[in-house]
């Protein structure tokens, strides 16, 4: 693969939702109810990090409701039975989100699948909103035998429940004063999105489940680059700016 083929195009207007959900500063508490481990997000707020398994017993039990934070491709692909669309900042935007309609007592369940990254994002936008009682699923919706959602057979849907999803991770560099800071994938031309958190080191591994083509168009963004490939040219290789 020849690296020059990517499209890189550097400078600060590459930030875009990358840097959105920067900046922390909340002061925010979850309700943390279970004393569970904790996720640290860039905003400032702790996440509480739901096991799986404890998440299908309140499923089963009708004590939460669930909320997908991936892109609406993801969402229409396969999700969580009865699950609601309510995208992290970084995975899109809707108008009229149901989570609005809550009760902001209502016990909230965000998940995603990298494993969660994206489900963090969102859950503390929903906790820093008032909605205390929320949680990201730890292991996520899963599907690669990671021990998520999926893989443990647990009700699911979506048009393409069925499809070969494969594991990709796309690995990549900057610079290290950007560590704890996210970098961002997306699909070109599609609403499918992930993020991953950069390294003490300046590196990063975003893992995407995808049963399309490797022909497929992606972008990241970094704090400090973009750069736009296929899927095939962006897992070959440590992508940098």
């Amino acid at each position: 693969m020849n690296r020059r083929q990517f499209l890189a195009l550097g400078g600060a207007a590459s930030l875009g939702a990358v840097a959105g959900c920067l900046g922390g500063g909340s002061d925010a508490e979850a309700a943390n109810e279970f004393d569970y481990e904790l996720n640290s997000t860039p905003s400032g707020v702790d996440v509480p990090l739901v096991p799986v398994e404890d998440a299908y017993e309140w499923f089963k039990n009708d004590e939460a409701r669930f909320a997908d934070a991936r892109g609406r491709a993801q969402y229409d692909e396969v999700r969580i039975k009865d699950a609601v669309f309510s995208p992290a900042e970084d995975a899109g935007s809707i108008d009229d989100d149901p989570v609005e309609e809550w009760s902001t007592d209502t016990r909230i369940v965000t998940y995603c699948r990298c494993p969660h990254h994206l489900s963090s994002q969102r859950a503390a936008s929903l906790i820093d909103a008032g909605y205390e009682r929320t949680y990201a699923i730890d292991e996520g919706l899963g599907g690669g035998g990671n021990g998520g959602w999926i893989d443990r057979g647990y009700p699911i849907e979506g048009s393409a429940v069925d499809a070969e999803w494969i594991e990709y991770e796309i690995d990549g560099t900057t610079d290290s004063e950007y560590a704890g800071e996210t970098v961002a994938l997306n699909q070109i031309n599609a609403n499918r999105s992930e993020i991953a958190p950069i390294q003490d080191d300046g590196s990063y591994t975003i893992p995407l489940y995808f049963a399309g083509s490797t022909d497929s168009q992606f972008r990241v963004e970094a704090p400090d680059y973009t750069v736009e490939g296929t899927l095939e040219e962006l897992t070959n290789g440590t992508v940098t700016g």
